[in-house]
């Protein structure tokens, strides 16, 4: 029977087509598609010249809505289809793309298996999904006399990577997405294999939790934008949040206008409004199609812009390098990448200033709070930046999960995986890290989203993750405005000066030496607290004589010592303000 989509009510769901270059993810959506947008099929003239897919690509397909979800008040289930590019440099442009997708359809050619794109697809998508299918193409290619073999080989194979990630139960399908080389099924060359079961798969994996929550702020991520003559600019993309209807009021606020809707549709179909998870184009009248082409729609005054921010961060446990504080990254917010430096901190777990005990010496070497963050599996995360809270910074941002390689030697491939006892989950122990982000130009981003930072300046032919360590953002910042505006960050560095007792004068006093240089300015440690490796704890009285020694005072009293006194260590930890340059004060 076929199905009115004009009046029929519509569940969208959005399902990110990944993979490495070549492996046949346009092919496959061509085969699936039976609604194609403006930008699909690598209608872009250069990729037609290129012969690969350099942008997003948009198409649709609609199915029955399963009976599992017939309670529901919809007709029809349509999945929108995001074709992503697969060549390394165009990483950037499959990042923009992992906000806006519900499920994750990975593309590997079962002739070559995990290639270097496919890897780091499958990061994003531990970060970004929670919900994955993975199909085996080409496998036409295959000799039919050893192809069920050589597939279930790979399949094999497959799994087993997977035991390492989140998607340990990843169904696989093998199908033949183009038999033969030829795009037009319509022509003599073979239809594609293995679709029904794809489709099957996809809507067997639609939960009533995909349904699209109503409220909060409008939020449209666009990526696309042309001209209509005698109608205007329109801009397509995908509804974040919120809901919106023709005639409603909009901001662009990366150009910093306000705009009234003129009208929609959702791949050639006019519609009245749209809500969270629809793909539409909306038309704008008088707007200048050079002025953004990629950007943000949003209920007026809602997102924010902003030269640095406060975000929850997380190290990715497959990238191999440090990832240290002052170092600069490629930050992808949305579709928007810039360079940015980061500097970590967190709440410290470990015993603070003031709070020292003779454990510190091992042999020697040593809620005002902002808005819940929302991941995007949908689930709140309790991490929580406060002004009230003092942090401690970082020189680099550690990772919770245990590591260990696996290669694949037929392909070359070398990822860091988890340990296998990693069981996927997200949670971690201990305090969460926070970056502050100091952009290199200002970004407009709404709270809560989601960013990932990379080092898209490694060699691409090293085979390794570049995507370093991701999070969401919590509060920005405008450096431009207010410099000191960093003051309400608690962050402090630790530091950490040792010494020894020169000579007990009396049962409450001592003399120091050997922490601090003849031209230190004593007055600035006076009343500080330092602590012997024997337990007893004293207050820098100040200084003695001209050669950089002190006098300390015990007020509990301190033991004599009967031979050298220089082997009874003194430790002196104090905090300076990490961000606050303008105030040098050393205090516990």
């Amino acid at each position: 029977m076929k199905m009115d989509s004009a009046s029929s009510r519509i569940l969208n769901v959005n399902v990110g087509i990944l993979g490495h270059i070549d492996s046949g993810k346009t092919s496959l959506a061509r085969a699936l598609s039976t609604h194609f947008s403006t930008a699909s099929l690598d209608k872009h003239p250069q990729s037609t010249e290129r012969g690969i897919t350099l942008d997003l690509g948009f198409s649709s397909f609609l199915v029955p809505i399963p009976d599992s979800l017939l309670h529901l008040p919809y007709d029809q289930l349509q999945f929108t289809l995001v074709d992503c590019p697969g060549h390394a440099s165009l990483i950037k442009t499959v990042l923009g793309a992992a906000q806006i997708i519900d499920m994750m359809l990975l593309v590997i050619d079962v002739n070559k298996g995990i290639q270097t794109q496919t890897a780091e697809c499958l990061v994003i998508g531990e970060i970004t999904s929670n919900n994955l299918l993975i199909v085996l193409n080409k496998t036409d290619m295959i000799p039919e006399s050893t192809r069920a073999e050589k597939v279930d080989e790979m399949r094999r194979r497959i799994l087993s990577t997977m035991k390492t990630t989140k998607f340990k139960d990843v169904h696989i399908i093998s199908i033949a997405a183009r038999p033969g080389g030829s795009d037009d099924v319509s022509s003599c060359g073979p239809p594609p294999e293995g679709m029904s079961a794809v489709m099957s798969s996809l809507t067997s994996r639609v939960t009533e939790g995909m349904l699209r929550k109503k409220g909060g702020n409008f939020l449209f991520a666009v990526d696309h934008c042309f001209p209509i003559k005698g109608q205007g600019t329109v801009l397509t993309g995908t509804v974040l949040s919120g809901e919106c209807s023709i005639g409603d009021v909009v901001e662009l606020p990366a150009v910093g206008l306000m705009k009234k809707v003129k009208s929609m549709q959702m791949f050639k179909r006019s519609v009245q409004s749209c809500a969270k998870g629809d793909r539409l184009g909306m038309c704008f009248a008088q707007l200048d199609h050079k002025s953004m082409e990629r950007g943000l729609v949003a209920s007026p005054g809602t997102v924010p812009s902003f030269d640095a921010a406060i975000v929850i961060a997380e190290k990715i446990r497959f990238y191999r390098g440090p990832v240290h504080s002052k170092t600069k990254f490629h930050v992808t917010l949305g579709h928007c990448t810039v360079m940015a430096t980061a500097e970590f901190f967190r709440q410290s777990d470990s015993t603070l200033p003031g709070d020292m005990s003779s454990a510190d010496f091992p042999g020697h070497p040593n809620e005002t709070c902002d808005d819940a963050i929302t991941s995007s599996s949908g689930e709140v995360s309790f991490s929580y930046f406060s002004e009230d809270k003092e942090y401690r910074y970082c020189e680099e941002l550690q990772s919770h999960a245990k590591t260990n390689n696996f290669d694949d030697t037929r392909s070359g491939v070398t990822i860091r995986c988890a340990d296998p006892a990693y069981n996927g989950s997200s949670d971690a122990p201990g305090s969460p890290y926070f970056a502050l982000l100091r952009f290199d130009r200002r970004v407009t981003s709404p709270r809560g989203t989601l960013f990932i930072a990379s080092r898209f300046d490694s060699d691409i032919n090293q085979k390794t993750c570049r995507l370093a360590f991701y999070g969401r953002l919590a509060r920005p910042i405008n450096l431009e405005h207010d410099y000191k505006e960093l003051r309400f960050i608690k962050a402090f560095k630790v530091k950490e000066r040792e010494g020894a007792i020169d000579r007990v004068i009396d049962a409450h006093y001592a003399i120091g030496r050997g922490m601090f240089k003849r031209e230190t300015d004593m007055s600035s440690f006076q009343g500080m607290k330092v602590l012997t490796c024997r337990g007893e704890e004293g207050l820098i009285d100040g200084a003695f004589g001209k050669s950089g020694k002190f006098k300390l005072y015990f007020k509990d009293g301190i033991r004599a010592i009967e031979n050298d006194a220089g082997h009874v260590r003194l430790l002196l930890r104090f905090k300076r303000h990490a961000f606050d340059k303008e105030n040098k004060r050393m205090f516990q």
